[in-house]
This record gives structure tokens, C-alpha cells and sequence, in this order.
């Protein structure tokens, strides 16, 4: 979602939050400015649509200034226009805002009773024509930002900025996140802690309800009662937020080649040295006391999990519900004695996702997470957080996320078995041998790329498209459908083999690619029988199966890519990795933006 940025420096503030702005890109933005405050006068420049449409503004409209914020806006009330682009501005205050705030015209009927007119579309614009309002009737700047900040109802990650005042600024969350950074005699703020990592490696994360006045030498935060707190300064990592392409083309092409790193040191993290056992932070969780494992979350996250319900329930013997995190709280399921509750979240601030667990508060036996973030809100909120070591994703379409979330979910479902008494001693640790031997076969399976590029330029000129698998492939099949659609604008669909009799067969003719995900496993009879249906009727078949599958199946088939041999149950993992190339080679012929596609963002921490 909007990314938000502040510096209270000793230096020009515009090109340092620009440069800060770049580094919040992934998230996915239509318009993008910043404030400032020089010599005591506030000012702002903004511009509709990429970032290097505000420098060049910059460029001829300098702004001067040592104090400032920024703000690239994805749009929820209002257009894509200038006028509706942050930082809103009065008299003398601007704001810029991550969220919603829920009761914007309640606020505004207030305000228009007041005399108080609104020039944009944004629920943003009123909380500072109210911020201004306090200040016309005699409040000063804290005393303003505090009373606009009580009456907002929603989610939100604010920074306030006051003309006449270079040296304060005034930042609140709840349900966005928002993080301080300390400098010397300087201040800054950021959405995400990748924005400040040029600028400091000394980061405060803001608790639900916080508000925090920031000068050049003094933090003072208070919580949600008004009662000044102290909040623990972490040192982030600074290697974790690099961000750059590192000689590919786009981040998504880089974040794909990174997968069998990764996920090496993913299972480091998890494995022990002698392949023995596996080792989760803290105290762990006794999977014997559990009867049951719910499970929540939205978009590539809810087929991680799809994926492990297979693991969980055969390798485990544990039963378990999935539902979409958005969807979960208002169908208010029960969560009865002995139910483990667990939700997956790339960047652990996920609304739906956040909102869900707390849903479970209180009721599940256990909450566990898997996020990229360790200081995330999900992770903190959770009794067990399990991060997944994938480094900073900056393409907005997940890749590296995914295959890791999937390979701590594995060693999690594995840690379950063995407690379980599923799986012996001698089978765990051949499992975790399998494991272990997994970025070696990654790599191995990264040369079907040009293979795949081939494949994709026909693949571009196509409308729509079908992913098809069974067992651990479906969910495969859903991510590889969602991955073409969000970055080539390709309709596609995914299904469960068997269900391709049930409806989807109607669309088959001469102009449906299909892709076929397929395994020489227990299921592929079943599946090359779904497929066999497909090529009767004239539908163009993309066969991704290993060499055993392509002896057996190849015929008539359209194209088929062979990926190495690969233990059964890891399958999901490098049958991941050929739906992403699909997807980004046909992006990428088609001329689209792979790594900011249109009308989606990276973090959805609105509802």
C-alpha cells in the first residue's frame, strides 16, 4: 500500500525523501509528493503517476528544506489525480497517510457545519483540514495533531508536519505500521524500515496506538491512553534491505534467481547441523497437545497454506481448516480446546491477516506465524513466529517469498509428524535429507528458463489460460493462474484436475493454452487422463512433469518442460519455480510492468 517517509535532518530533506520513496516502490503506488518546511514556511511538490515524474518537477520547482515527508499514494477514495495526491495541505499543516479512515464523512459533515470546505475525493484531506481547524480555534500544533488524531476511526500510519515549526513532527499508527528512525540529531520515519536503511540501522517500531513527537533530539511516544511509554530500539539488518537489481532486468527476475539461496539459508535456520532435527525459535509448540490447525490468509500466502493442509494432514495426521483471512472473521468460525490457529504473511502487516489473528486471541490454544518480517505486527502478536529468511521482495508478484514460506511450512509440518509419532527418527532425518539437497536441485532446475521464454512469446498472444494439477499440484496450479494474471493481465484460472469435467472443459479449444502440472507420482495416471480430455478437444497443453512423466505423457502435447527429480513431497516447491518464469517471460513479451502491475500493491494493510 501508500508508503510514508520523514526526515528531521541537517541536510536538504527533498532528494533524501525521493530517494527514500524509491526504496518503498514495490509496494505498489498511481502518485507520488513530499513537504517541507524552509525557513519556517511550508511547501509541497507532487505528481501523478512514477517517481521520476516528481524529480523532474523537482528539478524545475526545487523545494528547499531540512525538515520534510513523503508520500507515494495507492488510491482508495478518490481518483488517481493530482489533486487528490499527498501531502495534504492547509494553512499550516500537511499530512501524509497510510489506510482508511472509516468515518471521513461523519468528519467532514462536522467540518462543513464549521464553515470548513473540502477541495479533493480523500478521507486523507480531512484530517488536515481538521488538524488546521483545532489550530484556527487557539490549539498548538501537538495539541491539534492529538485531538484529529482521537476522533479518527479506522487504520491509519500519520505523520504531521507544521508550518512555522522546523523542528517537530508528529506520527501515529494503528493498523498501518509505522517506524522511527534515530540518526544524529536527526529523526526519520518510514513505513518500512527498507526506506531508512541508507539513512540509519537504529530502528523503533511504533506499538498499536502510538503517537510520537519527534524533534531533532527528543522522541517522546505515548500509547493509546496518553501514557508515555518506552518502545525497544532494534538494530535492523542492512544487507536484508538492499534494494537493487543486481544486473537483472527486473526485480521479479532477480527475486526468482535468488530462490535456491534462500531457501539454503532458510533451512539453515531450521535444520540442525547433523540433519537430525529441526530447531523453531523460542520455546517451539507441542504439537501433541493439538488436535486441530486452522489456518488464514489472502493471495499467494493462502496457497502456502493450501499447500501445507496436504503435508499437514498426511505427514501429520493433523486435521486442518483454510479459509481466506479476508473472508474468516465474519464467517466467525469456532475455535475449539486444542486448535492451533497459524497465518502466513509476506510482509506481516497484512490487514486481513492481522485482523484474523486477533480474531483467535484468546480463544486458539496456540498462535503461530509465518512472515518475512520478524518485527512485524503478526510476528510480534503471535506465541510462535516463524521468519522465512527470504530477504527483502521487492516485485510485487511474490516468488522467493512463496518458495520459502513453503519450505518453513514443510519443516513445520515435518516437526509435527515427528512429534506425532508419524514419522520415525530414520524417517525425519531422510526427509530433512531431501531438504536439505533442495537448492542444489533449484539450481539445477533453473536452466528451463529459455526453454520457458520460448514457450512464453506464443503463450503472450493468448486470452486466457488454464493451470491444471492434483493432490500437491492443485495449489501450484492456483499460484501459477495468479501469477500470469497479475503481472501479463492473462485471464487465467486454476483447478484441481478432476474438476476440469465440471465445467471448465467448455472452454477448451484450439486457442487455450493449458498447463499441466504433473509429476510422475501416485496421481499422474489420473491427471495425464484430465489431460488426454484437454488435447481431444483441441486445447494447446504445456506439460511440466519430470523425465519419467515425459516419456510417458509427451505425445501430442504442445510443449513439455522436464524439472529435475525431486522428492514427493518438496514437489510443490520446484514445480513453483516454471509457473514463474511462465508468468514473467509472458509479462515481459507482452511489454507490461512485471514488477509494479497495475492496480495491485505489495502490502495490503487496509481492509
Amino acid at each position: 500500500m501508500c508508503g510514508i517517509v520523514g526526515i528531521l535532518g541537517q541536510h536538504e530533506a527533498a532528494p533524501m525523501l525521493v530517494e527514500a520513496l524509491k526504496r518503498l516502490e514495490y509496494r505498489g503506488y498511481d502518485s507520488a509528493g513530499i513537504a517541507t518546511v524552509n525557513d519556517g514556511a511550508l511547501d509541497r511538490r507532487r505528481a501523478v503517476g512514477k517517481l521520476v515524474n516528481l524529480s523532474d518537477l523537482l528539478v524545475h520547482e526545487p523545494l528547499a528544506g531540512k525538515s520534510g515527508i513523503g508520500h507515494t499514494r495507492w488510491a482508495t477514495h478518490g481518483a488517481p489525480n493530482l489533486i487528490n495526491t499527498h501531502p495534504h495541505q492547509t494553512r499550516r499543516v500537511a499530512v501524509v497517510h497510510n489506510g482508511i479512515i472509516e468515518n471521513y464523512r461523519d468528519l467532514r459533515a462536522d467540518l462543513a457545519k464549521a464553515g470548513v470546505r473540502h477541495q479533493t475525493e480523500t478521507d486523507t484531506e480531512t484530517v488536515a483540514l481538521l488538524a488546521q481547524h483545532y489550530l484556527d480555534e487557539g490549539a498548538n500544533p501537538e495539541e491539534a495533531a492529538r485531538r484529529t488524531i482521537a476522533r479518527l476511526e479506522g487504520a491509519y500510519a500519520l505523520a504531521f508536519l507544521f508550518d512555522g515549526e522546523s523542528d517537530l513532527m508528529i506520527v501515529a499508527r494503528k493498523g498501518s505500521p509505522l517506524a522511527i528512525g534515530h540518526g544524529t540529531d536527526e529523526v526519520y520515519i518510514g513505513s518500512d524500515a527498507i526506506a531508512l536503511a541508507p539513512m540509519t540501522d537504529r530502528v523503533t517500531y511504533l506499538e498499536e496506538g502510538d503517537c510520537a513527537v519527534l524533534t531533532r533530539s527528543s522522541i517522546t511516544i505515548t500509547d493509546p491512553d496518553g501514557n508515555p511509554v518506552t518502545r525497544e530500539e532494534r538494530t535492523i539488518q542492512l544487507d536484508a534491505a538492499r534494494v537493487d537489481k543486481a544486473g537483472h532486468k527486473h526485480f521479479m527476475s532477480k527475486e526468482i534467481a535468488e530462490q535456491p539461496t534462500v531457501i539454503s539459508e532458510t533451512i539453515a535456520a531450521y535444520v540442525v547441523s547433523n540433519a537430525s532435527d529441526i530447531k523453531l525459535p523460542g520455546d517451539g509448540i507441542d504439537f501433541t497437545e493439538i488436535n486441530r490447525l486452522t489456518m488464514a490468509s489472502c493471495g499467494t500466502a493462502y496457497y502456502a497454506c493450501l499447500t501445507a493442509k496436504y503435508w499437514f494432514e498426511q505427514l501429520a495426521g493433523l486435521p486442518v481448516e483454510i479459509d481466506f483471512a479476508s473472508e474468516f472473521r465474519y464467517r466467525a468460525p469456532p475455535v475449539t480446546d486444542g486448535t492451533a490457529a497459524l497465518f502466513v504473511s509476506q510482509s506481516g502487516e497484512t490487514a486481513d491477516t492481522l485482523a484474523a489473528l486477533r480474531y483467535c486471541e484468546g480463544k486458539a490454544q496456540s498462535i503461530l506465524s509465518v512472515t518475512n518480517v520478524p518485527q512485524s505486527s503478526i510476528a510480534r502478536e503471535s506465541d510462535l513466529s516463524m521468519p522465512i529468511h527470504a530477504g527483502a521482495e521487492i516485485g510485487v508478484a511474490s516468488t522467493k517469498a512463496f518458495t520459502c514460506q513453503l519450505t518453513v511450512l514443510f519443516l513445520l509440518a515435518l516437526k509435527a509428524a515427528h512429534a506425532r509419532g508419524r514419522i520415525t527418527d530414520e524417517g525425519l532425518r531422510a526427509k530433512l535429507e531431501a531438504v536439505r539437497g533442495l537448492p542444489a536441485i533449484l539450481n539445477q532446475a533453473m536452466g528451463v528458463e529459455e526453454h520457458v521464454r520460448s514457450i512464453s512469446q506464443r503463450l503472450a498472444e493468448s486470452r486466457d489460460a488454464l493451470f491444471l494439477g492434483r493432490g500437491l499440484m492443485f495449489p501450484i496450479a492456483l499460484e501459477g493462474a495468479l501469477k500470469l494474471k497479475e503481472i501479463s493481465y492473462i485471464h487465467a484460472e486454476g483447478y484441481a484436475s478432476g474438476e476440469l469435467k465440471h465445467g471448465p472443459i467448455a472452454l477448451i479449444d484450439e486457442k487455450m493454452p493449458v498447463v499441466v502440472l504433473a509429476p510422475r507420482n501416485a496421481l499422474f495416471d489420473k491427471t495425464v487422463s484430465n489431460m488426454q480430455e484437454v488435447m481431444a478437444r483441441g486445447g494447446n497443453v504445456i506439460l511440466i512433469t519430470d523425465a519419467a512423466g515425459a516419456r510417458d505423457a509427451s505425445d501430442g502435447v504442445w510443449q513439455t518442460i522436464v524439472m529435475p527429480d525431486v522428492d514427493f513431497d518438496l514437489t510443490p516447491i520446484l514445480y513453483a519455480l516454471p509457473v514463474q518464469f511462465l508468468a514473467y517471460h509472458t509479462a515481459v513479451t507482452k511489454g507490461t510492468d512485471v514488477d509494479q502491475p497495475r492496480n495491485l500493491a505489495k502490502s495490503v494493510t487496509v481492509e
